[in-house]
């Protein structure tokens, strides 16, 4: 890694000696008024044809720069909204800073003037699909509902999916390390209008680690004005228990320093309900029915808070920390279960309750370290270094009792387990971007170091307490992985070209105490991407992409012990997972830039998956994670937003797909044994403005799923009917909100298993339909856009 890092400082040193005979041009737009023209489009042509040369966009304050301008004659247009300035000639012998250049307005004297909101403009670009959001009718929603009113976004049991896999929310390119509860916690209460635009990247470039799935990039507004601005929010959601959340933020601003913090506070109570039903089998078929009534109280206290603060030395040096705490003091939880056991012709054996109390602690710190620095010729260097540190504390104590169908005791068992887990991720990385020639290039070179040490403990508690080695266990896992990559781009009249290759050298060692083995992985992978795009005309244009990806276990997966709902319901990890690598295909058609199609294959290959088996000879159910043999999913995606009037947006998603895995059935003599589904998903939400002023809108959406591949099962298909409503007043220095989820209670599908000796299903009813309650005001200079971001590491991705 030595020599690498040599070679890219060398490379980055010549590249500058080699290409140093380039300008800058800089420059502003405005009106006839002497009034800046933010985010006009800004054209350098050639003096002989008007061909473009280069082409960017002017800032919220009109203000432009071109960067690596060769030297030589040009002309300069600006346009804006069907209007352009004229012709400017320019010879660049040098860095050219030019007065403004001016377009006209034109102005219409209308009879009534009827204040709305575009409508939000999808866009196609090289590697991903830009949602632009900003200033239409769906930026007054939450940052929580943007995102799922994203192209190519589903919504599944309250996680943001994409292509009916996990996605990864960033904010200005900086990872939200939450988890996905957390996440919508947090996107519910960050207000859509300080949103630009949504990023899609469905397969991540080489400058992105090689794990991990889609990516959801929020890119916030951006203002340079100095002073201060905060908010206060509050929300109470009534499910079947009440649940709160109050928050705060702040954020000041001057010419050389940004500072944002904030803090939110959730005191939080829940209620799920389970009913599954599992038929154990012999050789002969059924031989006894479980019926089992599963109810779970949730209580948690949850405190966030971060800091984010940047310091420009200069134009050119910039110094960032980023700062994120979670800590939970409290997590508790009741869990009752009732099971009835019948034989095979219905008659009642016997029935036995479980009584389960959880107690959870666990804290989550981290740190980010940046500098940047930006070269004359517009390249910048970055240098990151990141430090977490994860602990969680559990203790579970697990009462069970057996009684006769007449209900006369029979026996009990009693157990209880002492957890803890304490995780160490410290990471380093460089990166570098500049141009070579017309070429955009970029390269950079990374470590991560992880270190995970869990313990479990178990105690039999029938005839006082007795440690039991064989069920306890101490798991260390250690992780190196050092990186290097490199990407290439380049934009022409009607072609868009970017590739890029990233390459990964692994070693990682697991040992376990109790089944005294040590697992050790060592590999070097090559992870290449490729992506195209041609437009064929203003109404057509094609696109193709391609990247390989790797899939590491999460660090929990890895421990090979328990975590029980009783005796006969439990979880398990493996410590013989192994990364799973997969290849991901899209070709995409845009006709006229509304009418998206896209057509995605995916080889999944071992990945790793949380399988559920019932053991028919000691009549228990396991959840085990293990590496499928093999996996396959592709389809179809169909996106357009309509403006049916003025005050009416129809969002639609619709989504045609296959998918399949072929899994080790563990309980079945080791058959494999192949999963598979061919589903819908249709998503039509309808976004409506009640008020002439804007400040009144409301929203109805309707989800359905045919159902879905989850594992060893099938899910049904569910229907999910939401409405809102939402009023801004006091100058939108306030906000109020309403919503209601699941209307026709609908939104809860059955899961079922049934092959080979295998024949179980349950269903899961959490809090599902539930109105909800908002509240936030902005006070100071409340139209700042703040430095707001999370820290970007995939590898506390792996954190529970």
């Amino acid at each position: 890694m030595k020599l690498l890092t040599v070679i890219l400082f060398f490379y980055i040193g010549m590249s500058h000696f080699g290409y140093s005979q380039t300008f800058e041009l800089k420059g502003e737009v405005k009106d006839q008024y002497q009034e800046p023209i933010a985010f006009a489009s800004v054209f350098l042509l050639t003096v002989t044809d008007s061909t473009l040369v280069k082409g960017t966009s002017a800032d919220e304050n009109g203000t432009f720069l071109f960067s690596e301008v060769d030297e030589g004659l040009y002309f300069l247009k600006a346009s804006y909204v069907s209007q352009v300035s004229n012709n400017l000639p320019l010879e660049i012998l040098k860095d050219t800073k030019i007065g403004a250049l001016i377009i006209e307005q034109e102005a219409e004297q209308l009879n009534e003037v009827t204040v709305t909101s575009n409508k939000p403009v999808v866009k196609r670009e090289v590697d991903r699909i830009v949602f632009n959001v900003e200033n239409t009718v769906i930026s007054q929603n939450s940052s929580w509902d943007i995102l799922r009113q994203t192209p190519g976004v589903i919504m599944m049991n309250d996680e943001l999916k994409v292509r009916n896999q996990a996605t990864t929310v960033y904010i200005n390119n900086r990872k939200v390390q939450l988890s996905a509860e957390e996440v919508r916690s947090l996107l519910e209460n960050y207000q859509g209008e300080n949103i630009k635009s949504v990023e899609v990247i469905h397969n991540p470039p080489a400058s992105y680690d090689a794990e991990g799935g889609s990516i959801l990039n929020i890119v916030t507004s951006k203002n340079v004005s100095v002073g201060y601005k905060g908010n206060v929010s509050a929300g109470y959601t009534q499910g079947v228990f009440p649940k709160y959340n109050f928050g705060t933020s702040h954020f000041y601003k001057t010419k050389k320093l940004n500072v944002n913090a904030s803090y939110n506070y959730t005191p939080k109570k829940e209620f799920k309900n389970t009913l599954s039903n599992t038929n154990f089998m012999d050789n002969t078929g059924i031989t006894s029915v479980w019926d089992t009534d599963f109810d779970q109280i949730i209580r948690t206290n949850t405190h966030s808070a971060g800091v984010s603060v940047d310091y420009e030395f200069n134009d050119k040096n910039t110094l960032s920390l980023t700062s994120n705490a979670q800590y939970q003091p409290k997590k508790d939880a009741d869990f009752f279960q009732e099971t009835t056991i019948k034989n095979n012709v219905g008659v009642l054996d016997s029935i036995f309750t479980s009584n389960s109390f959880l107690s959870e602690q666990k804290h989550n710190v981290s740190g980010d370290l940046t500098f940047k620095h930006q070269f004359k010729d517009q390249g910048n260097l970055t240098v990151n270094a990141h430090y977490t540190n994860f602990d969680l504390d559990r203790n579970q104590d697990v009462n069970s009792d057996y009684f006769q169908p007449s209900g006369s005791f029979l026996r009990d068992f009693n157990f209880s387990t002492i957890a803890d887990q304490q995780i160490e991720i410290k990471t380093a990385q460089i990166d570098y971007t500049d141009y070579l020639g017309s070429v955009f290039f970029e390269t950079g070179v990374k470590g991560s170091f992880i270190d995970s040490e869990s313990r479990l403990d178990y105690f039999l508690q029938n005839n006082g307490t007795q440690f039991v080695p064989n069920l306890s266990d101490d798991y260390t896992y250690d992780e190196s992985v050092y990186a290097g990559y490199f990407s290439l781009s380049k934009d022409w009249d009607k072609w868009s070209i970017k590739t890029g290759l990233r390459a990964e050298q692994t070693e990682s060692t697991g040992v376990s105490v109790n089944v005294s083995s040590i697992n050790d992985l060592s590999y070097f992978e090559l992870f290449p991407s490729l992506y195209i795009l041609h437009n064929i005309n203003e109404n057509h244009s094609l696109s193709f992409d391609y990247a390989r990806k790797v899939q590491r276990p999460r660090y929990e997966d890895l421990n090979p012990f328990r975590t029980y709902i009783n005796e006969r319901n439990f979880e398990e990890g493996n410590p013989n997972l192994k990364p799973g690598f997969s290849n991901k295909f899209n070709l995409n058609y845009t006709l006229n830039q509304e009418f998206f199609f896209d057509f995605y294959y995916r080889d999944n290959g071992n990945y790793i998956s949380t399988l559920t088996f019932q053991d028919n000879d000691n009549l228990v159910m396991r959840d085990n994670t293990q590496n499928v043999l093999e996996s396959t999913s592709f389809g179809l995606d169909f996106t357009y937003g309509k403006s049916i009037t003025n005050n009416w947006y129809l969002y639609s998603y619709i989504s045609i797909f296959h998918e399949d895995e072929t899994f080790l059935a563990l309980e079945s003599n080791e058959f494999s044994s192949k999963n598979e589904y061919n589903g819908a998903y249709v998503d039509l939400t309808n976004y409506i403005t009640l008020s002439k002023d804007g400040t009144f809108k409301g929203e109805l959406g309707l989800v359905y799923m045919s159902g879905y591949l989850e594992g060893s099962y099938l899910q049904e298909d569910f229907t999910n009917l939401t409405v809102g409503l939402r009023k801004s007043f006091l100058d939108n220095r306030a906000v109020l909100s309403i919503s209601a989820n699941d209307i026709l209670g609908q939104y809860n599908s059955y899961f079922s298993s049934n092959y080979l000796n295998q024949n179980n299903g349950f269903i899961i009813k959490p809090e599902t339909q539930y109105v909800k309650f908002g509240f936030t005001y902005n006070f100071g200079n409340f139209r700042l856009e703040d430095n707001q971001r999370d820290i970007d590491k995939i590898e506390r991705e792996r954190l529970e």
